[in-house]
């Protein structure tokens, strides 16, 4: 039985997504995987795609923007939550085919999904597995 998206983003099961790269795959797009950390406290905060027109747009407005795998579309991180990502340097690994945004949050947070207190979360990797479980801390 498919969960829902309250049980994937908050619920203690650990339940990963085996399937994400055929998705990815599936979207039809060329893409190449980025990693996104906060250029000062170096927390990573999330990891998404960008296809030549992602990136184009991220070195033309200084925003980290992305393709979103699951809408099959240009995502500007920020453009309807005002949680923009700045960028402050992009990096390429050794065979060219991931990339590393250093970023400066210019809003609460990063990820879409809410903490405790209402607030859009620091990060994308907020919850640890201990013994098989998904604990939820409020630092990330």
């Amino acid at each position: 039985m498919p969960r829902s998206h309250k049980e994937i983003e908050e619920g203690a099961k650990f339940a990963l997504d085996w399937n994400k790269m055929s998705k990815v795959v599936a979207c039809g797009q060329p893409l190449v995987p980025v990693a996104v950390q906060d250029a000062d406290s170096k927390d990573v905060l999330l990891v998404a795609y960008v296809n030549k027109f992602a990136l184009d747009h991220t070195l033309a407005t200084g925003n980290a923007t992305f393709w979103s795998t699951s809408r099959n579309e240009l995502w500007e991180k920020g453009a309807t939550s005002g949680d923009f990502l700045k960028i402050i340097e992009i990096r390429v690994n050794c065979e060219q085919n991931s990339l590393l945004y250093l970023v400066r949050p210019a809003g609460q947070g990063a990820c879409h999904t809410k903490g405790s207190d209402g607030a859009a979360r620091r990060g994308c990797y907020y919850r640890t597995l201990i013994n098989g479980i998904l604990e939820t801390s409020d630092h990330a």
